[in-house]
C-alpha cells in the first residue's frame, strides 16, 4: 500500500512517529528542515510501524516538508491521521537543553561587541611579547559578566522548561479504542476525541461535537487569547450535538474535517465536516481554541483539529521581535566610539614609542637582549600592548548593569500599591524589562476611547422611534429637566421579568409600548431578536444575560424592561416574552457583525409565517441601505442622532425588511453553497449579505451612555503639561468623539480653531488639510508646501513649541483613508503635530495601526498605545511619576558609569607600564564601583512623588533627550580624562621630592600606585555622593561599604598571610601599611580629591545659580517645604475679593488678563502684542480640583505657574523662556470658582517677576521668607 504525503506543514516531531527506515539504522530525522516549508526529501522508503495493530513493512511515497494547503482530519483514526505527520500536542517554549546551553549561550553573548572585544583581548594577553598585564585581569571580569548573564538566561529558560513540563503533563480524558482514558496533554493526537469538564483548560484546538447544555451550547472564557473576561458562546452542529455523552456513538463517529491549514487568525476558521454523505460548514463559532477555559458547562466533547505548536494560540506565540531602546542603540554607538578612541590612543602612543626607541631606547637593546630588530617593529608590538592596557575604557559590565537596573525598575512598578487596581485585585505588571526607560521619553499617546477614556459600562439612555425621541424629562412648563439620582424612575411593575437594576426616567416610552404602537413594539422586538446574547435562567424569572459586548447587553436589557424579554435560544429558534405572551421565532439566518460590515442582521419567521430581516449597525452604514421612501424619517432621525452624539452617547440605527418567500428561498440556497466552500468563503458570504440588506425600512436609533473613567480630565491636564500629545483613535461617530473630547478637556471652547476634516475624495481632503496648515502657519506655509518642505522632521519640534495658539484636529474614517495615502500622509502629519488635540473617529483597527506607524516612521518618536486593557485612567496618571525617573536615573547611571571608566585610564609613559596594581585593575569595575552606581540608578530621585505630579514639565527633558546624549557622553569623557590626569600628575609631582620621617623617599612605584588607587576610589565615591539626590540606607551601605571593601582587600593583598600562600601573586608585602601610615600621603590624597572634585562642583553651583534647570528649581522648592514646620501652615479661607487700589470687581482687560494667566506671556513692554496662552485657565482649574496635593507634602507649598506648572523658589528669578517664576506667581481661575492655595498674579510689568513680589490678600499672613506686596 502506498501513501502520498504532500501537505505536511511541519514534522518537527517526526522521530516520535512510528516509522523507522529498514535501509538505515537511524531514524529518519528531517523534521527541522521541513519546518522551513521546503521539500527536503522525496522518495520511497520502507518503514516499520510501531503500532501492533498495523501491518509492518509498508512502503510509502514520502514528500517531506511540503507546504500544507489544507488539513484533513478523520475522527478516531490515528492510522489515517499519522500519515500526514501532523504535530503532536507537546509544546516547547524553552531555548536550551543541558547539552546545548553552554555553546548556544556563549555564542549569543559573543554577539555583544564588548564581550567579543574582551575575548580577543584575552587571546592577546596570552602572547608574551605584547602582554603587559596578567591574563586574570581580563578573564576574571569577563567570566563574571558571562556567568551573571548565563545564570539569568538559564534561570529564565528553567522556568520555561518548568512551565512546558507543567502544561505537557496536564491530564485530559481521551477516547481511545472505545474507552475514555486519562492521557497527558503531550500524548494527545490530531483526530482524537477528548472530553472537557467545567473550569478546565482546552487542551488543543477542538471542533465542538456535543455538550451538557441544550442544543450543543457551551460557554468559554478567552482571557488567555484576547484578554477579554466576558464569556463567549460556542455551539455544536445539530448533527453532532445528538451524540451527547454516549461513548459508543462517539467511538463510532468517523466524520472527516477538511479545513484551512494552521494559522494565527484567532477570529476566523474555515472548514467543512463530511459525515454520512453530507457536508456541514464549519466556522469559528464551532471551535474551542487552546487556552480557553470551559465555563458554566458541565462537560463537552471535541475533535482535535490542531495540536501543539500548530494551535492558534501557539501560532500567535512565535518568537517576538526584540525591541532595542534608544539607550541600547546609543550605548552600542558609544562603545564603538570608545573602540575608536582606544585605537587612536594606541596609535598615538605606539608612534611615541617608536620615536623614543629611535632616540633613546635603541642604545639599550644590546644590554636588554630584546632582539626587536628595529623601532617600527617595537612600535607595532607597543600598539597591541596599549590595546591591552587601555582596555578599562571599554565598559564590559555596562550591559549587565543596565539589565539589573531595568529589572529593578520593573519590580518597582509591579510592587507599587498606587498602581494596584482594587476592583479586580490586580497589580500593575511590567511584562518586559527592555523598554522601561523609554517610558521617560514618550511623546505621543494613542488611546482608544471605549474602555480607556470611558468605563465600558453601557446604559440605555435615549432612543428615537419613528421620528420621536424618548429619554428626556420635562417639567410642567415644558422645560427640559436635568436628570439626577433624585429624578424618579419609570415604574416597570407591569413587567414581572424586568431587571430591577435598570433605570429609565421617561414614562412616555412605557406608555407608547403599552398603547400598542406598532413602530415602538417593532423597535424593541428588533432589540430582543438581533444579537448574540445567551440567556441563563437561574430560577423562575431570574434571567442573566451573557453578552459578548456591553452594548448588546444594554440593548437587550432595555428590550426586556419594556416588555420584550429574550428568554431562550436554540440553533433554530429564538423565544421571546412579548408583553406577557410567549412567542417563538424560527431563526432562518444570522448575518454576523464584522469590522468591515459594521452591522449585524437576523432573518426570522414569526408565528404568522412572515419572513422578516432585522438589522442594526452604524448609522452611516444602515442609512445607505434604506428604501428611498424613508427620506423624511431619515432626516429627522439624523437630527436626533446628532443630538445624542453631542451628549457623548453611542448610537446605532435600526431597520427592518419584509422578505418574499420565493426570493428568500433562492437566496438561501446560494448562502448554503457559499458557506461550504473553502476558498474565499467570507467574500462570497459578504456579497450575499450585501444583496439582501438593501431597501430596508428605518425604525429609529438607540443611544447608549458610556461614562468617563474617573480622573480623566485631570490626567489629560497632567499629560498636556508634560508636553505629551494625546491622539484619540475611536470607532465612534464624529459628534460622539467631539463630545468626549470636550468632556475630557481635550477640546475647549477657548481654542482658536477646531478643524474638522470630512472630505470624501483625495482632492477634498488635501485641500482641507492644506487650508488648516495655512491658517496655523500663515500664507507662507503654502509656499513651503509647494516646494516640498515639511515641518515634521525631528528638528521641527522646537518650531511646534513656538505655536502659541491652540488648535484641534478631528478627522473621520473616510477622510483618514484618503489622508493616509502616500501623497497626503506628510501633510496630515504636519497639521496633526501642530494641533494640541487630534481625534480620529470612525476608524477601523487597521487605520489605527497605520496612524501609529505614520508617527513612528516620520517623527521617530517614542509612542505609547493604550487599548481596552487600560481599565483605569488614574493608573496612567499615577504612572506619570515614573516616566521622568525611569529615563532620568538611567541617564545619570550611564553618565557616572562612563566617567568612572575614563577616570580609571592610567599609563605611566610610552613604555607600556601600568600604574595600578593588577589586582586593582581586576577588581575596580566588579567590586569597588559596581554596587554604588546600581544603587543610584535604582533608588535615586530628583523630586518626590507629589512634586513630580505637581510639576509635569519635569518630563520634558526626557522627551528632548537632554538627560543623556552624545554631548553628555563627551562631557563625561572629558570629566573622566581630567580626573585621570589629575590623579596621575598631581601625586607624581607631590611625591617626587617628598621624604619620610627617617629621610627615605615616601614613595616607590608600588606606594605610588597605592596612593593613586586610594585617591581614585575616594574621588569616584565622593562624586557619586554628589550625584545622588535621594539617599537611602542601601545607597549609604553600597557607597561607603565599597570604600571599606577597598581598604580591606588592599591590606589583605599586602599582608604576610597571602604572601606566604601565594608569593608570586602577592609579592608587595607591607606596601599599603607603609604608605598609608604617612601623613604626607594622606595629604596628597586629600589634595588630589579636592582638585578633582572642586572644579565640577563649582561648575554645577554656577549652573544651578545662573541657569537652573526645572529639576533644580523644583528640588529647591521641595527642600523649602520640608524646612517649614507643619504647625506654621496658615488656615486659609476662600477669598471673595482682592483689596487694593488697582483691583476692581468689574469686568475689564486687566481682570481678564489676571484671571486667565495671560500676563505670564507678556514681555517687558507693557504694550507688547505677544500672543496669549489660553491653556493656563483650564489647566489650572482642572488641576485645582485634585485638591489635597499641598496637604500631602505637609505644607502649603509654592504655587504653580499656569504656563508650565513650575514656580521658582524664593530668591530665584524665573526664566521667561520656560515659564518659571517666583513662588506663588500664578493667577487663580476665577471663572471656574476654584482657587488653589497661593495662586496669585505675577507683576505684569516685568514679565518675569522679582522674588517676593506677589499679589496677595493683605488679610492673610505672610509665609516665612516672602515679602507681601500689593502690585497695582
Amino acid at each position: 500500500m502506498r501513501y502520498d504525503i504532500h501537505n505536511s506543514a511541519s514534522i518537527s516531531h517526526f522521530n516520535d512517529r512510528a516509522w523507522k527506515s529498514r535501509s538505515s539504522t537511524t531514524h529518519f530525522a528531517v523534521g527541522l528542515l521541513a519546518t522551513q516549508g521546503v521539500c527536503v526529501y522525496r522518495g520511497t522508503l520502507d518503514f516499520t510501524w510501531r503500532y501492533p495493530d498495523v501491518k509492518a513493512g509498508w512502503r510509502r511515497d514520502v514528500c517531506v516538508g511540503c507546504v500544507e494547503e489544507e488539513r484533513r482530519v478523520r475522527a478516531n483514526d490515528r492510522v489515517y491521521n499519522e500519515k500526514f505527520s501532523y504535530a503532536d500536542n507537546r509544546i516547547k517554549t524553552s531555548k536550551y537543553n543541558i547539552f546545548t546551553f553552554l555553546p548556544i549561550n556563549l555564542f549569543e553573548q559573543s554577539q555583544r561587541v564588548a564581550n567579543a572585544y574582551f575575548v580577543v583581548l584575552l587571546i592577546l594577553q596570552l602572547i608574551p611579547e605584547i602582554s603587559s598585564l596578567s591574563w586574570f585581569t581580563t578573564i576574571v571580569p569577563l567570566v563574571m559578566v558571562l556567568t551573571i548573564s548565563a545564570v539569568k538566561d538559564a534561570t529564565d529558560d528553567y522556568f520555561r522548561h518548568k512551565s512546558d513540563q507543567q502544561v505537557n503533563n496536564r491530564q485530559s480524558q481521551v477516547l481511545i479504542r472505545g474507552k475514555l482514558q486519562n492521557e497527558k496533554w503531550m500524548n494527545v493526537r490530531v483526530g482524537d476525541i477528548i472530553k472537557l469538564e467545567n473550569n478546565q483548560f482546552v487542551a488543543a484546538d477542538l471542533l465542538l461535537l456535543s455538550s451538557s447544555e441544550p442544543y450543543g451550547l457551551c460557554y468559554i472564557e478567552t482571557a488567555e487569547l484576547d484578554g477579554e473576561t466576558n464569556l463567549k458562546v460556542r455551539q455544536a452542529l445539530t448533527v453532532t450535538s445528538d451524540l451527547g455523552t454516549d461513548i459508543s456513538k462517539l467511538a463510532e463517529f468517523d466524520g472527516e474535517v477538511i479545513c484551512e491549514p494552521p494559522n494565527n487568525k484567532l477570529d476566523r476558521f474555515t472548514g467543512t465536516l463530511h459525515w454520512c454523505g453530507s457536508k456541514h460548514p464549519l466556522d469559528n463559532e464551532r471551535m474551542l481554541l487552546r487556552g480557553c477555559v470551559l465555563r458554566n458547562t458541565d462537560w463537552c466533547f471535541g475533535l482535535v483539529v490542531f495540536a501543539g505548536p500548530q494551535t492558534k494560540l501557539m501560532q500567535n506565540c512565535g518568537r517576538s521581535t526584540f525591541k532595542r531602546t534608544s539607550i541600547d542603540k546609543l550605548m552600542n554607538t558609544l562603545v564603538l566610539w570608545i573602540f575608536g578612541f582606544l585605537i587612536c590612543m594606541g596609535i598615538i602612543l605606539a608612534v611615541g614609542n617608536t620615536f623614543w626607541e629611535v632616540q633613546v631606547g635603541g642604545a639599550f637593546w644590546a644590554w636588554l637582549r630584546w632582539g626587536l630588530g628595529n623601532s617600527i617593529y617595537s612600535g607595532f608590538l607597543t600598539f597591541w600592548s596599549y590595546i591591552i592596557i587601555l582596555n578599562t575604557v571599554v565598559p564590559i559590565s555596562l550591559y549587565v548593569s543596565v539589565e539589573v537596573l531595568r529589572l529593578g525598575h520593573s519590580y518597582f512598578i509591579n510592587w507599587d500599591r498606587k498602581l494596584f487596581y482594587n476592583q479586580r485585585n490586580t497589580p500593575a505588571e511590567a511584562r518586559t524589562t527592555t523598554l522601561t526607560e523609554e517610558l521617560g521619553q514618550v511623546e505621543f499617546i494613542f488611546s482608544d476611547k471605549t474602555g480607556t477614556l470611558t468605563q465600558n459600562i453601557m446604559v440605555f439612555n435615549k432612543c428615537s422611534i419613528n421620528g420621536t425621541t424618548y429619554g428626556d424629562v420635562y417639567d410642567d412648563f415644558g422645560l427640559k429637566v436635568d436628570i439626577t439620582e433624585r429624578t424618579p424612575c419609570v415604574d416597570f411593575s407591569f413587567n414581572s421579568l424586568s431587571d430591577p437594576k435598570f433605570r429609565f426616567h421617561d414614562s412616555s416610552l412605557v406608555e407608547a409600548v403599552k398603547g400598542g404602537g406598532a413602530c415602538v413594539q417593532e423597535f424593541f422586538r428588533l432589540l430582543a431578536l438581533c444579537h448574540t446574547v445567551m440567556p441563563e435562567e437561574r430560577s423562575e424569572g431570574e434571567l442573566v444575560y451573557q453578552a459578548q459586548s456591553p452594548d448588546e447587553g444594554a440593548l437587550v436589557t432595555a428590550a426586556r424592561n419594556f416588555g420584550f424579554v429574550f428568554r431562550a435560544r436554540t440553533p433554530e429558534t429564538i423565544t421571546l416574552d412579548e408583553m406577557g405572551h410567549s412567542v417563538t421565532y424560527q431563526l432562518l439566518a444570522f448575518l454576523d457583525f464584522s469590522n468591515v460590515r459594521k452591522r449585524m442582521s437576523v432573518i426570522v419567521r414569526n408565528p404568522k409565517g412572515e419572513i422578516k430581516l432585522y438589522s442594526k449597525g452604524a448609522d452611516t452604514i444602515v442609512f445607505e441601505r434604506l428604501h428611498p421612501s424613508n427620506e423624511e424619517l431619515l432626516y429627522t432621525t439624523s437630527e436626533h442622532l446628532n443630538e445624542f452624539a453631542g451628549e457623548g452617547l453611542r448610537t446605532l440605527a435600526l431597520a427592518y425588511k419584509d422578505l418574499e418567500e420565493d426570493a428568500f428561498g433562492e437566496w438561501m440556497k446560494r448562502l448554503l453553497y457559499a458557506s461550504t466552500v473553502l476558498e474565499n468563503r467570507q467574500e462570497l458570504l459578504n456579497q450575499l449579505y450585501e444583496e439582501i440588506e438593501q431597501d430596508m425600512m428605518l425604525l429609529g436609533a438607540t443611544a447608549v451612555e458610556d461614562k468617563l473613567q474617573e480622573g480623566v480630565p485631570e490626567t489629560i491636564a497632567c499629560l498636556s503639561l508634560a508636553n505629551i500629545k494625546i491622539w484619540v483613535l475611536t470607532g465612534d461617530k464624529l459628534e460622539t468623539a467631539m463630545n468626549i473630547g470636550y468632556s475630557c478637556n481635550m477640546l475647549r471652547d477657548d481654542m482658536d480653531e477646531v478643524f474638522i476634516i470630512s472630505g470624501h475624495s483625495s482632492l477634498e481632503v488635501g485641500c482641507e488639510l492644506r487650508r488648516a496648515k495655512e491658517q496655523i502657519l500663515g500664507p507662507s506655509s503654502a509656499k513651503l508646501s509647494a516646494t516640498g518642505k515639511s515641518f515634521s522632521s525631528t528638528s521641527d519640534s522646537v518650531f511646534e513649541e513656538t505655536i502659541i495658539a491652540e488648535y484641534g484636529l478631528i478627522i473621520n474614517g473616510h477622510s483618514l483613508a484618503q489622508a493616509l495615502e502616500v501623497d497626503l500622509e506628510q501633510v496630515l502629519l504636519d497639521v496633526a503635530c501642530l494641533c494640541k488635540t487630534v481625534i480620529c473617529c470612525r476608524v477601523t483597527p487597521l487605520q489605527k495601526a497605520q496612524v501609529v506607524e505614520l508617527v513612528k516612521r516620520h517623527k521617530r518618536a517614542v509612542t505609547l498605545a493604550i487599548g481596552d486593557g487600560a481599565n483605569d485612567v488614574s493608573m496612567i496618571k499615577k504612572l506619570l511619576r515614573y516616566l521622568q525617573p525611569l529615563f532620568g536615573y538611567g541617564s545619570k547611571f550611564l553618565c557616572y558609569f562612563f566617567y568612572k571608566n575614563f577616570a580609571f585610564v592610567q599609563c605611566g609613559s610610552v613604555l607600556c607600564q601600568t600604574v595600578y596594581d593588577q589586582w586593582f585593575i581586576t577588581l575596580y569595575n566588579i567590586v569597588y564601583t559596581s554596587l554604588p552606581v546600581l544603587a543610584m540608578g535604582l533608588f535615586d530621585q530628583d523630586v518626590n512623588e507629589q512634586f513630580s505630579l505637581r510639576y509635569p514639565s519635569l518630563y520634558r527633558p526626557g522627551q528632548l533627550n537632554l538627560l543623556f546624549n552624545k554631548r553628555k557622553f563627551f562631557t563625561c569623557m572629558l570629566h573622566g580624562v581630567f580626573t585621570s590626569f589629575v590623579l596621575f600628575f598631581l601625586p607624581y609631582c607631590l611625591c617626587l621630592s617628598a621624604i619620610r620621617d627617617d629621610g627615605s623617599h615616601v614613595s616607590d612605584q608600588q606606594a605610588f600606585a597605592v596612593t593613586i588607587a586610594t585617591s581614585l576610589v575616594i574621588v569616584v565615591s565622593v562624586q557619586i555622593g554628589l550625584d545622588t539626590n535621594y539617599w537611602t540606607a542601601v545607597n549609604h551601605f553600597f557607597v561607603w561599604g565599597s570604600v571599606a571593601m577597598y581598604f580591606a582587600i588592599l591590606f589583605a593583598m599586602h599582608s604576610d598571610g597571602l604572601f606566604s600562600i601565594f608569593p608570586s601573586q602577592f609579592p608587595y608585602v607591607g606596601t599599603a601599611r607603609n604608605a598609608l601610615t604617612q601623613k604626607s600621603v594622606w595629604l596628597v590624597i586629600l589634595l588630589t580629591t579636592v582638585v578633582c572634585i572642586m572644579p565640577m562642583l563649582a561648575v554645577r553651583f554656577l549652573k544651578k545659580d545662573l541657569h537652573p534647570s526645572l529639576a533644580n528649581k523644583v528640588r529647591l522648592l521641595q527642600r523649602a517645604s520640608r524646612k517649614q514646620p507643619p504647625g506654621s501652615r496658615v488656615a486659609r479661607r476662600p477669598r471673595t475679593r482682592l483689596t487694593g487700589a488697582g483691583f476692581t470687581h468689574q469686568q475689564g482687560a486687566t481682570g481678564e488678563i489676571i484671571t486667565s494667566g495671560r500676563n505670564m506671556k507678556l514681555t517687558v513692554s507693557a504694550h507688547s502684542s505677544a500672543p496669549t496662552d489660553k491653556s493656563s485657565s483650564w489647566i489650572g482649574s482642572v488641576l485645582g480640583k485634585r485638591g489635597g496635593m499641598e496637604e500631602e507634602t505637609g505644607s502649603e507649598g509654592p504655587a504653580r505657574d499656569p504656563t508650565d506648572g513650575i514656580g521658582a523658589p524664593g530668591g530665584v528669578s524665573g526664566d521667561p523662556t520656560d515659564g518659571i517664576g517666583a513662588p506663588g506667581r500664578v493667577a487663580g481661575d476665577s471663572k471656574g470658582g476654584i482657587r488653589a492655595p497661593g495662586r496669585v498674579a505675577r507683576d505684569p510689568t516685568d514679565g518675569i517677576g522679582a522674588p517676593g513680589r506677589v499679589a496677595r490678600d493683605p488679610t492673610e499672613e505672610a509665609e516665612e521668607g516672602l515679602v507681601v506686596e500689593i502690585v497695582t
